[in-house]
């Protein structure tokens, strides 16, 4: 009877050793007699006991490593503190495993001194708006460090950058400043763009009125042209219809005389005229007087 249970609990024992279950996402490094046999993927893998041995369990996941919070040195000789963290993936677990004694540790230490020479070769104000350019960067030479890792660098992200508390109060007094400036450049050109538009305003106004007051001008001088125009037509078709009466009566030099007369008598009527009367018109007015007598006559 103890046999029995000797005997089961070494193949417990035995069935304990070689039977492995792999969960997702991860792998066995299986050695053999201390050299390196083969890679267990998930699931189930048997393995023969006291031989085969689990040397690591390596995760496929894509990991996050926070880099420690490291003090470096501008090129204007500013010290500032980067906080950094790096997401990287194993793609090779075998050479994560033998290429490296600690690949967490290989790449903390990689990523402080790529860092430090970045940053290094830039100014302070160029660090602040060189994020993403420095991330690249380190990205790059990271990738290209561990890839005889068997690993891949697939993210690397600046979290802060602290500088010295006299640097930060002085950019913070300067930034203040710029404000104030942006604030007051806004301000004075809404005001010229204000003063603009009232003087277009004003402009545009004056413009028109200029021009109604053309348009009245000539709309005003057309009416009196139109009204001169109309008078001289009727004037002219006065003239011509009493041209055309004496013309059709035939008159005689008597009458012409008198129709003179006549016309003298009112030219002589109206205010502030002076008539002079030529000499040789004396003739002809005695003639009319006679002739007026005459009349006379024949009345009585």
């Amino acid at each position: 009877m103890t046999f029995l249970l000797i005997l089961l609990v070494i193949i417990l024992i035995i069935a304990f050793k070689s039977i492995k279950v792999v969960r997702q996402s991860e792998v066995y490094i299986i050695e053999r007699l201390g050299k390196f046999h083969k890679i267990a993927d998930a699931g189930l893998t048997i393995i023969v006991p006291f031989v085969d041995h689990v040397r690591s369990v390596v995760s496929l996941k894509q990991q996050t490593m926070d880099i420690p919070p490291q003090g470096v040195i501008t090129k204007d000789n500013v010290t500032i503190t980067i906080d950094t963290v790096v997401f990287y993936q194993v793609t090779d677990p075998a050479k994560a495993v033998y290429e490296i004694q600690s690949l967490k540790k290989g790449i903390e230490y990689l990523a402080i001194t790529t860092i430090r020479d970045i940053v290094g070769k830039m100014d302070l104000d160029a660090t602040f708006s060189s994020r993403d350019g420095i991330n690249q960067q380190l990205r790059v030479i990271l990738d290209e460090a561990t890839d005889r890792w068997g690993c891949k660098i697939d993210r690397v992200e600046i979290k802060d950058i602290k500088p010295p508390a006299d640097i930060r109060d002085a950019m913070e007094k300067q930034m203040n400043a710029e404000r104030n400036k942006r604030a007051l450049i806004l301000e004075a050109q809404a005001q010229r763009e204000s003063a603009i538009t009232i003087a277009e305003g004003k402009k545009e106004a004056a413009i028109l009125e200029a021009e109604a007051d053309k348009e009245s001008a000539i709309r005003r001088a057309d009416g009196e042209a139109q009204a001169i125009k109309s008078v001289a037509e009727a004037k002219a078709k006065e003239i011509e219809m009493v041209y055309s009466a004496i013309k059709n009566s035939k008159p005689d030099d008597k009458l012409v005389q008198i129709k003179s007369l006549e016309a003298l008598t009112e030219i002589a009527n109206g205010e502030a005229n002076k008539v002079f009367i030529p000499f040789e018109a004396t003739s002809t007015l005695s003639s009319l007087g006679a002739v007026k007598e005459i009349f006379k006559d024949d009345k009585n």
